[in-house]
C-alpha cells in the first residue's frame, strides 16, 4: 500500500510541478523578450511620465502596448500584479516530488555503496545541504563581486567554477541517476532563492518609497536585474538535469559528471543566443549566433564521444556465453536461463516479501505479464536494477535482450 500510495504522490506531484513550472518558465522567458526588445518611447507624454521603453505587439487578436517605467512611475495602480507564486509553487511541488521521490527511499534511489557506502540518513542531510550551501557560496559571490566594474564577468566564471566542483562532488557520492537531478534542484532552489531574498524584498522596498514619497534607490532594480538574468541562465540547465533521469546513458557513463557539466553549459550558451538576439534585432549587439553553435558544437561532441561501439551478434553471443555459461538451445534463451538472474538480481525488490512498484518477476506467469517492461528497464534504459544495487552484469542484461526478441517464452 505504501508503494501505491507513494506513486500517486509522485504522478500528482509532478503533474503540479510541471504546471508551475510552465508558469513560472513562461513568465521569465517573456520578461527577458520585453527587456530586450524595448524601444525609446516615441509619444512625448510617455518621455514625460518617465517612460524608458515600450514594445508594441499582436497576439490573440489583439493589440498590447507595454510600457517600462526608469526606477519609478508617476503614480502606482489600485492593482499592481507580482510575480512570485510561479517561482514559490515551483519551488515546493519540486521540493516535495524530490522528497516523495529520493528522500523517502533514499536507500533504493540516492545511495549507490559503489561510491559511498552511508546511511540514507546521512545520504539525506548531505542532499539537503548541497540546495543550501551552493546558494549560500552562489551569493556570497554575487555579493562580493557582483556590483564591481566587471562584475558580471566575474561571477559568471566563479559560479561556472561553483557549478563544475558541485557536479563531480554529487557524480561522486551519490547514485548517477540521483546526482543529475539533485544538481537541477540545487541551481532551481538558488532561482527560487533569488526570487525570495533578492528581487522580489527589493519590488517591495521600491514600492514603499513610492507609496511613502521618498526617493527611490535604483540599487534595488540593479541587483533584481542580475539575479533574474542569472535565473535565466539557469534554465535550460535545470531542465536537462530534470529531464535526463530518462536517458541512462547519460548518467550511468564513468565520467558523467562531465556529461552533466558540458550539457548544462551547452543549455547556458543556447539560452544566450535567444536572449541576445532581441537585441541584435535592434541594433544592440552583435549576432549571437557564435552562442548558439557553440551550445550546438557540444552536444554534437558529446553524441559522437557517447555512441555506442558496434559489436557484430556473433562476438556479442559469444561474450554472453563465455560470462553465463550457455545461450539455450539454437541460440533462444529460455526461462531456465532466465531465472536464475531475475532471482540473483531482480527478487530483493520484485518478488514476494518486497513489490516494489506492484511488480512481482518470481513466477512465469508474471515473469511474462511483464516481459516488455523488464526488456525496457533492464536492457533499453538500463534503469534497473536501481542504482545497480544487486550487481548486475552487461552479460545479463545481454541475455535478457535475447530472451525478449527471441519471443520472451517462459514455457
Amino acid at each position: 500500500m505504501e508503494s501505491y500510495l507513494l506513486d500517486w504522490a509522485n504522478l500528482l506531484l509532478r503533474w503540479a510541478h510541471v504546471i508551475t513550472a510552465i508558469a513560472w518558465i513562461g513568465s521569465s522567458f517573456y520578461f527577458v523578450f520585453l527587456d530586450s526588445s524595448l524601444t525609446p518611447p516615441v509619444d512625448e507624454e510617455l518621455k514625460r511620465q518617465g517612460v524608458s521603453g515600450e514594445l508594441w505587439a499582436v497576439h490573440g487578436g489583439g493589440f498590447y502596448h507595454p510600457v517600462k517605467f526608469a526606477v519609478r512611475p508617476p503614480q502606482l495602480p489600485a492593482h499592481l500584479h507580482w510575480f512570485y507564486w510561479e517561482s514559490y509553487s515551483t519551488w515546493l511541488t519540486g521540493f516535495s516530488l524530490f522528497t516523495v521521490s529520493y528522500l523517502w527511499s533514499a536507500g533504493t534511489y540516492l545511495i549507490d555503496k559503489s561510491k559511498m557506502d552511508w546511511a540514507p540518513w546521512q545520504a539525506v542531510t548531505v542532499a539537503i545541504l548541497f540546495l543550501l550551501v551552493f546558494w549560500l557560496l552562489y551569493d556570497l559571490i554575487c555579493r562580493l563581486f557582483g556590483q564591481r566594474k566587471k562584475g558580471d564577468a566575474i561571477v559568471g566564471a566563479l559560479v561556472l567554477l561553483l557549478v563544475c566542483l558541485a557536479s563531480w562532488l554529487a557524480c561522486q557520492w551519490f547514485a548517477g541517476r540521483a546526482a543529475f537531478l539533485l544538481m537541477g534542484a540545487m541551481l532551481a532552489t538558488s532561482m527560487s532563492a533569488n526570487v525570495a531574498h533578492w528581487i522580489i524584498p527589493g519590488q517591495r522596498k521600491v514600492v514603499a518609497a513610492i507609496k511613502a514619497g521618498a526617493p527611490v534607490d535604483p540599487i534595488h532594480g540593479i541587483r533584481g536585474k542580475q539575479r533574474s538574468v542569472h535565473n535565466t541562465y539557469f534554465t535550460l540547465p535545470v531542465l536537462f538535469a530534470m529531464l535526463s533521469g530518462h536517458y541512462s546513458f547519460t548518467y550511468t557513463h564513468p565520467q558523467n559528471w562531465l556529461i552533466l557539466i558540458a550539457m548544462m553549459f551547452a543549455g547556458a550558451a543556447i539560452r544566450q543566443f535567444f536572449v541576445m538576439r532581441h537585441g541584435y534585432k535592434l541594433g544592440r549587439n552583435a549576432h549571437p549566433l557564435p552562442y548558439a553553435l557553440s551550445g550546438l558544437a557540444v552536444i554534437v561532441g558529446l553524441i559522437g564521444w557517447l555512441a555506442p561501439q558496434q559489436e557484430s551478434p556473433q562476438s556479442a553471443t559469444s561474450s554472453v556465453a563465455a560470462d553465463v555459461g550457455a545461450t539455450g538451445v539454437g541460440g533462444q534463451i529460455g526461462y531456465a536461463i532466465l531465472q536464475p538472474i531475475l532471482a540473483q538480481r531482480c527478487y530483493l525488490c520484485h518478488a514476494a516479501q518486497v513489490q516494489m512498484k506492484n511488480v512481482r518477476l518470481d513466477s512465469a506467469d508474471n515473469v511474462k505479464l511483464h516481459a516488455q517492461n523488464i526488456y525496457q528497464q533492464v536492457w533499453v534504459s538500463k534503469i534497473m536494477p536501481m542504482t545497480n544495487t544487486t550487481g548486475i552484469s552487461e552479460a545479463e542484461r545481454m541475455l535478457i535482450k535475447q530472451w525478449f526478441e527471441s519471443g520472451a517464452k517462459v514455457d
